[in-house]
């Protein structure tokens, strides 16, 4: 905006400066207020400051002004980019500085956590938790490649792509030696890939099954039946170890269930107690007298 409080012009008649009262014909004046007076005298007592430079806005040079405040069109730049704000957009901030709509814009963008500069409209980023990288900015803590917009964990200030946590942070398989990344069980203090934790005959998994131990090879209730349990020297049955007939009954080179080891003349049950071993066959103490 022009100055709209004054006018500037060469007087004509006989007046005098209201201030220092030389007289004005023939020189150039100011009128203000209804008052006319040299322009040494409004430049001193009359004209506004400029907010910017502190000096005078003299008669002869083009004044802005903004809710009260003044500047010479010259001083009427962009506090950051020291662009030229005459007929452009622009606010006013703190301190009393202009700045146009590009730097205000800049200024009051969040900032990357990566590499700290402002992120514009348009510029493609990474949000978490009230944090925002530019997405060329969001990397690997231990590989330091973008992660981007893919899968990552975090842990403390830090974070990882999949590929450096399951080598950093994933527990590793008893059996195959590689990470466990979802999912997994555990045997003995010992970490396990579900698909790992398999019978050795059938293949089949034994997650959640019931399952035997046998020199380091684990087998599911039917294969331990079929490949691996010793024979009752009674029934013929396998000795399993589940359901009935948990305990074990061992004589020589021949294993009995406990409730199948029993006198084979009067069906006593010997488990724990005293017995006699005549012709191959188990007695109690008493029947080899009956014989």
């Amino acid at each position: 905006a022009g100055p709209g409080s004054y006018t500037v012009g060469t007087m004509s008649e006989r007046f005098d400066c209201h201030y220092c009262r030389d007289p004005l014909q023939g020189k150039k004046y100011v009128q203000k207020e209804g008052r006319h007076c040299c322009v040494k005298c409004f430049e001193k007592i009359c004209a506004n400051t400029c907010i910017e430079c502190k000096k005078p806005i003299g008669a002869d040079s083009k004044e802005l002004h903004f809710k009260n405040r003044y500047w010479h069109d010259s001083c009427f730049r962009c506090f950051k980019c020291y662009t030229s704000l005459v007929n452009e957009p622009f606010m006013l901030r703190e301190n009393n500085k202009v700045w146009c709509s590009n730097c205000t814009a800049t200024e009051d963008a969040p900032r990357c956590k990566g590499c700290f500069k402002p992120i514009i409209a348009g510029d493609q980023n990474v949000e978490y938790k009230k944090m925002v990288w530019h997405k060329d900015c969001f990397t690997c803590s231990q590989c330091k490649q973008v992660i981007g917009s893919g899968s990552f964990f975090p842990k403390g200030d830090d974070f990882y792509c999949v590929s450096c946590h399951e080598h950093k942070f994933a527990k590793t398989c008893a059996k195959c030696k590689n990470p466990i990344t979802s999912g997994g069980l555990t045997y003995q203090e010992q970490p396990w890939h579900s698909e790992c934790f398999i019978c050795s005959n059938c293949k089949k998994q034994l997650g959640g099954k019931r399952f035997t131990a046998v020199e380091d090879q684990f087998y599911c209730v039917d294969c331990y039946k079929e490949c691996v349990a010793k024979k009752c020297a009674g029934c013929k049955n396998p000795i399993t170890g589940f359901g009935r007939g948990t305990s074990v009954v061992n004589y020589e080179d021949e294993s009995w269930h406990d409730y199948c080891f029993k006198c084979t003349r009067c069906a006593r049950g010997l488990a724990n107690k005293r017995f006699v071993c005549h012709n191959g066959k188990i007695y109690c103490a008493e029947c080899p007298k009956r014989l």
